[in-house]
């Protein structure tokens, strides 16, 4: 079992940045590929739960993005903190959603949500206008 506590989200203005964390806990964080998606009320991709941020692989040499995000977020992870980071830059109001860290017991970096084993809570993001 793992257990996944994101933080770091909040309220900003357009062009602002957020870093959100995920601490994982329970197993060897090394041993698993980790993704943040997003959830939104009225922008859910057909067929899916969660919306692909990113993905990062479990040495941390193998990254994915959403094509529409590539160059404004950065997935990045410290194993020794057991921790995942999701940087993300010049905000804009429909980054507006709830973000989930996901874990999988793999050591690729997977992009579809129904692949990851444990979700955390989320944490919510909000960029006003």
């Amino acid at each position: 079992q793992v257990q996944l506590v994101e933080s770091g989200g909040g309220l900003v203005q357009a062009g602002g940045s957020l870093r959100l964390s995920c601490a994982a806990s329970g197993r060897t964080f090394g041993n698993y590929s980790m993704g943040w998606f997003r959830q939104a009320p009225f922008r859910r991709p057909p067929g899916k739960m969660h919306e692909f941020v990113a993905a990062i692989s479990w040495s941390g040499g193998t990254t994915y993005y959403a094509d529409s995000l590539k160059g404004r977020f950065t997935v990045s992870r410290d194993n020794s903190r057991n921790t995942v980071y999701l940087q993300m830059n010049h905000l804009q109001p429909e980054d507006t959603a709830v973000y989930y860290c996901a874990a999988a017991a793999t050591e690729w970096a997977i992009q579809h949500d129904s692949e990851y084993d444990w979700w955390g809570q989320g944490t919510q993001v909000t960029v006003s206008s």
